[in-house]
């Protein structure tokens, strides 16, 4: 009896021990872009789908039918080379602001101690989550023709207007995309310079070298990948901004960002808003490109 209900058992163990390959190779079957087809899906309705329509509304001039003429009218038009120029300048020395600046303040707040180090870092995460145009809004209340500091220059020297008048200018803007932008280079600067081990330092140190040859030749190979990453990620943003040049008031600045809205909004000329919005896009995706190559071979 034994051996029969042990044969019965092992027969099921068999069994079950049979039909686990046949279910593991039925799961098999199902193939693996299936799995992929519904963020795919979603992916297309909800972005591709718009692009595309952006994409064919610049090939459409508003005299009807298909042809390049949009593109031709915005690459001759003095509107379109001057909104690239100033959206590449202020991008470019945008980034290289954040770069120096960053570099120093991580420096500081990674290898200076002092109270509140701590919170100071923390913070730098908290300004990351806020939207561009509220520090905007804050260089207005100190700097605006308005703000704090031309009114306490007006109130001292009883001059009509205040001094600080650039906030409107190139240079306002530039100064809004600098302190905003900043934190996103200091944000993997300090993950970098947490990794950077002290006693290299205090070698370095003991052997006579000068703080400036510390940095130059210690941290700063360290934080070369940090750099690249966070340089190359505010490069593209600074090209896309579009909240701060919107709300510093700047009227004599205008970005390819700003010119789709001016092209789109102020004049209806929708082709030409699309037109300038592709070139964007393919300027955007292509530094981006650039990103993600520097990121690689730098291993940030």
């Amino acid at each position: 009896m034994q051996d029969s209900a042990t044969g019965a058992i092992g027969g099921s163990g068999s069994a079950v021990r049979n039909n686990c390959p046949q279910q593991e190779r039925a799961t098999r079957k199902v193939p693996a872009f299936v799995w992929a087809l519904p963020p795919i899906t979603l992916l297309a309705l909800f972005f591709l789908y718009p692009l595309a329509l952006v994409v064919q509304q610049s090939v459409q001039p508003d005299t009807g039918g298909t042809s390049l003429q949009p593109y031709s009218d915005v690459f001759a038009s003095e509107a379109f080379r001057e909104a690239l120029g100033t959206t590449v300048w202020l991008a470019v020395g945008s980034t290289v602001g954040c770069l120096v600046l960053g570099f120093a303040l991580a420096l500081v707040i990674a290898f200076v101690p002092f109270p509140g180090g701590k919170a100071v870092s923390r913070f730098i995460d908290v300004f990351l989550s806020f939207p561009s145009f509220l520090i905007t809004l804050a260089l207005l209340f100190v700097y605006g023709t308005k703000g704090m500091a031309n009114g306490v220059w007006t109130d001292a020297t009883g001059a009509a207007e205040g001094p600080f008048q650039f906030l409107t200018t190139p240079w306002g803007v530039l100064l809004a995309e600098i302190t905003y932008f900043t934190p996103f280079v200091m944000r993997p600067l300090l993950a970098a310079f947490s990794q950077i081990d002290t006693a290299q330092l205090e070698v370095a140190s003991s052997l006579g070298a000068r703080p400036w040859r510390i940095v130059r030749r210690v941290i700063l190979p360290e934080a070369l990948p940090a750099l690249a990453a966070g340089g190359s990620l505010v490069l593209v943003m600074c090209l896309n901004e579009f909240g701060i040049v919107l709300f510093t008031g700047a009227k004599g600045v205008t970005t390819l960002p700003m010119l789709v809205y001016s092209k789109a909004i102020l004049e209806s000329d929708y082709p030409a808003a699309c037109v300038v919005a592709v070139v964007n896009i393919a300027i955007s995706v292509g530094l981006y490109g650039l990103y993600r190559v520097v990121s690689r071979r730098v291993g940030a």
